[in-house]
C-alpha cells in the first residue's frame, strides 16, 4: 500500500496563522478598544467583516455559492449559528476588555471537550474510555473554579458551549465556510447598522469621533474575517484531527497574553484548575492521535497482499 500523501506545509502555515491571529493579535486587538462599549465593538465588527467578506466572495469565488441558503433548512440553521457566533462574539469582546482573558481562554481550552460530549449525545458518536476520562477530568477542573470564585465560570461555559453548538450546527449545513460566514454576518447586518447608528445619535458612539478609534473599529473586519478565511483553508487541506490539535494554539496564546501582558491574576486555584484542564486535553489528544494509527493498521491489514 502507498503510503498516505502527506499534509501540505500551506495548509499547516494557514491553521497556524488562523489560531495565532485568534490567540494573540485579537485579545491586543479586543484590549486597544477596551475603553468603547463592547456592544458598539460587536455592531462594527458584524458590518466590516460582512463589508470585507462580500468583497472577498465577489473578486473570488463569486455568489453563486450563496444559492444554497434558498433551503429553509439551510437558511433557518444559519439564522442559529448567527446568534450563536453573535453570542460567543460578544462574551469574548466583554471578556477581553473587562479583565477575564484566562477565563476566555479557559473556555476555548474546553471546548474540544464539550465538542466529544456534544457529539456524543447527538451525532451518537461513542466515547472512548480514555475520552470519558478526559471530559471527568475537565469537569472537575471546572467544579474546582466553580467552588474558588462562588459560582460557576460563566464567560468560560458561554464561550464553549457557544462555540461547540455553533460547530456542530455548521457540521449539519451543506454550503461552503466563506459562503457560510458571509450568510451569517448577513443575517445579522441590520440589527448592527440599527446598533451601529443609535449609538452615535445618541452620543455614545465612537465611530467616526476619533481617527484611531475610526480605524480600530473598521479593522475589526479583517481581524475577524481573516482568520476565519485562513482556517477554511486549512480545514480543506489537513485532516480534521489535525485541525482540532492546532486549536489549542489559540488558548495557549491568549493565556500567556493574559498573564504577561494583561497582568490578569494566576493564583494557586486557577493553576489547578488549568492543570486539570491540561491533563484532561492530553489525554484527549492522545486518544485521537492513537485512533488514528489503530485506524491505519487496521486498514493496511484489510488489505490483500501484493
Amino acid at each position: 500500500m502507498p503510503n498516505a500523501p502527506a499534509e501540505p506545509a500551506s495548509g499547516y502555515a494557514y491553521g497556524i496563522a488562523a489560531y495565532s491571529i485568534w490567540g494573540l493579535v485579537l485579545p491586543l486587538y479586543m484590549k486597544a478598544l477596551a475603553h468603547v462599549p463592547s456592544m458598539e465593538v460587536m455592531a462594527q465588527r458584524v458590518l466590516w467583516s460582512w463589508v470585507l467578506t462580500l468583497g472577498i466572495l465577489a473578486f473570488g469565488t463569486g455568489l453563486a455559492g450563496l444559492r444554497a441558503a434558498r433551503s429553509p433548512r439551510v437558511f433557518g440553521t444559519l439564522v442559529l449559528t448567527a446568534l450563536l457566533i453573535s453570542v460567543n462574539w460578544g462574551v469574548y469582546v466583554w471578556a477581553i476588555a473587562t479583565g477575564h482573558g484566562l477565563d476566555a481562554a479557559l473556555g476555548y481550552y474546553i471546548n474540544p471537550l464539550i465538542n466529544v460530549v456534544m457529539a456524543a449525545v447527538f451525532l451518537r458518536e461513542r466515547l472512548t474510555r480514555l475520552q470519558t476520562v478526559a471530559v471527568g477530568i475537565a469537569a472537575a477542573g471546572v467544579i474546582v473554579l466553580t467552588i474558588e470564585s462562588g459560582g460557576l465560570p460563566w464567560v468560560s461555559l458561554a464561550l464553549a458551549l457557544s462555540f461547540a453548538s455553533y460547530g456542530l450546527l455548521r457540521k449539519t449545513v451543506k454550503i461552503g465556510a466563506t459562503e457560510g460566514f458571509f450568510l451569517e454576518v448577513t443575517i445579522l447586518f441590520l440589527p448592527a447598522l440599527a446598533l451601529a447608528i443609535w449609538l452615535v445619535r445618541a452620543g455614545g458612539g465612537h465611530f467616526g469621533i476619533g481617527t484611531t478609534e475610526t480605524a480600530l473599529l473598521v479593522g475589526t473586519g479583517v481581524v475577524t474575517a481573516v482568520p476565519m478565511i485562513l482556517f477554511s483553508a486549512a480545514a480543506r487541506l489537513l485532516r480534521y484531527t489535525t485541525v482540532g490539535l492546532l486549536q489549542y494554539i489559540a488558548p495557549t496564546l491568549i493565556t500567556l497574553t493574559a498573564i504577561f501582558v494583561f497582568g490578569e491574576p494566576f493564583g494557586v486555584w486557577q493553576a489547578v484548575a488549568f492543570g486539570c484542564i491540561w491533563t484532561a486535553l492530553a489525554l484527549y489528544s492522545y486518544s485521537i492521535v492513537h485512533g488514528r494509527r489503530v485506524a491505519a493498521e487496521e486498514t493496511l491489514a484489510a488489505e490483500p497482499a501484493r
